[in-house]
Order: C-alpha cells, then structure tokens, then sequence
C-alpha cells in the first residue's frame, strides 16, 4: 500500500513540476526517464532507471526522496496507480460509475484542471510565445500529435486570420518533411502533443531544431519528450473527465496565445479580419 505521505492529493505531475527547478543534472535526467517511460518506472527496478538515465541508483532514490515519496517504493507504487488510471481503455472508463450530477461532476473537474493549469503559467513564457507568434517575418508551423490534432488545427486557423505565414503540418513524412525542408532559423514551429507521445511529431520537432527553428511546446509537463529543447514550454492538465482524455485546457493555451497575437498585432489583424469579412460577405460564404 501507498503511504498517505506519498498520495497526498498531489499528483506526480505536480510534485515534478514543483521540484524541477532545485533538481540535480542527474536527478534531471531521471525525471526525464519518469515522464518519457512511466512503464518503466512502474515494473522496473532502481538498477534499470539508474541505467536508463546514466546515473546511480542513490540518485533515483534521492529523487523519489525529493519529490516527497517514502524512497522508491512511494514513487513506483503513486506511478502504477496513475498507470491504471490512465491507461485504461475508453471501452473500460465508460463502464466506471458516474455521478447522478454529470454535469455538475465533469463540469466540477474541467474547472478545477483549467483553473490549475492558468495558476501555474509563468506569464513570462507566455509572452514570450506571443512574441515569436506575433513576428511579422517569421512563418509559424503548428502540428499536433495525435491527442493535440484538434487544437493545432484550431489555433492554425486562428492564427491565420490574423497574420500571414501560418500553416498547418499535417500528412506523413514525405509531406511533412518537404515543408521542413524549406524551414530555417526565422520560423517558429508550435506543437501541441499529450500523453501517449507521438513518435512522428517528436521526429518533426528534431528536424525542425537542427535548422535552428524556434519551437514552442504545449504539452503536460516541461519534462515531457516534445519540451526538451524546446524555446518555451508551456503546461497544461490533460487528464480524464469522461470516457476520453479532456483537451480543454490545451484548447484554452491556444486561445491564449491566438488572443496575445490579436493583441500584439494591432491594427495589421483588424485589417486583416475587414479583410476576410469583407470577402465573406461578398460570396455569401456564411450564414448569420
């Protein structure tokens, strides 16, 4: 059994994000390999992390130590509880009891995840995404993983009605890699990427930053894969409200930053935005 000090209410990814800060290279090294392989951490041993992160195994048990658990044992056993929690398929969360109060329940946990994810932004990385969105002379690339698809197709759109330069990285390799190709060091490439990581995005993030691409990350944890490296990192809750992981907060990161461009652009997106209306109007494109 866990103990009530290594529970707590507090989940691993708020303690990591609360230690990241005052951890050692090594101790670094090791949160990388509990963020990137939670199967590892869950069924593996001291010996195989220590391995894995190029450390000691006194080091693994003193980043357990540091984030709060009682050694190793708390933080294996906290890892395998969320691993039951997360991994279960959306066949088997549809069959978990649900409140009398569906509204109110879900409505209750999206609040409260949104609210935490707001609470910890650092407002300096967030306006320094808005700068590099908002750069006339950069052209911006977004991309979402498989979990993120949706809102980097919807911050591509936004974006796009705001300034020029904006597209979206979408298809397999071949055409993916053909635009990265024509990528260099004024563009800015943004990727929305959640648990369980893409490998194909990891790959264009790669490529991106070998041309000296600036990236910003919206992801779960800044010690996600897709954050590594990244020029800005920027955390948001991804947990389960239903049967299906809920993306509102990562919805809620994009609206941030499509709003701080609008801000930073100033009279260049109103005209594009009388722009696009007045076309609209024109070829009775939309219905009111």
């Amino acid at each position: 059994m866990t103990e009530p000090a290594d529970t707590g209410g507090i989940s691993l990814d708020d303690r990591l994000a609360d230690a990241s800060g005052s951890l050692s290279a090594a101790e670094r090294r090791v949160a990388e390999v509990v963020v990137a392989d939670r199967e590892l951490v869950a069924f593996g041993t001291v010996a195989r992390i220590a391995e894995r992160a190029g450390t000691s195994g006194a080091t693994v048990v003193r980043f357990a130590d540091r984030l709060g658990f009682s050694g190793f044992r708390g933080l294996q056993e906290s890892v395998r509880a969320e691993l039951s929690h997360r991994l279960l398929p959306a066949a088997a969360r549809i069959r978990r009891p649900v409140s009398n109060d569906l509204v109110g329940s879900l409505g209750r946990s999206v609040a409260a995840s949104l609210e935490r994810t707001l609470r910890h932004l650092d407002p300096g990385e967030v306006d320094r995404a808005i700068r590099l969105l908002a750069g006339r002379r950069r052209r911006v690339f977004v991309m979402g993983g498989d979990a993120g698809s949706g809102v980097a197709h919807q911050v591509s759109v936004h974006l796009s009605m705001l300034r020029e330069g904006v597209e979206e990285l979408v298809g397999g390799a071949v055409e993916v890699g053909r635009t990265v190709a024509r990528s260099g060091p004024d563009d800015v490439l943004v990727v929305i990427d959640l648990p369980r990581y893409d490998r194909a995005v990891l790959d264009v993030v790669a490529w991106a930053r070998g041309r000296g691409v600036r990236t910003i990350a919206v992801t779960d944890s800044s010690l996600s894969p897709v954050a590594a490296g990244a020029d800005v990192v920027l955390t948001v809750e991804s947990h389960d409200v239903g049967p299906f992981d809920s993306y509102v907060s990562a919805l809620a990161m994009g609206e941030v930053l499509v709003a701080g461009v609008a801000v930073r652009a100033g009279r260049s997106a109103v005209d594009r935005l009388d722009a696009l209306e007045s076309v609209w109007v024109d070829t009775d494109a939309l219905s009111d």
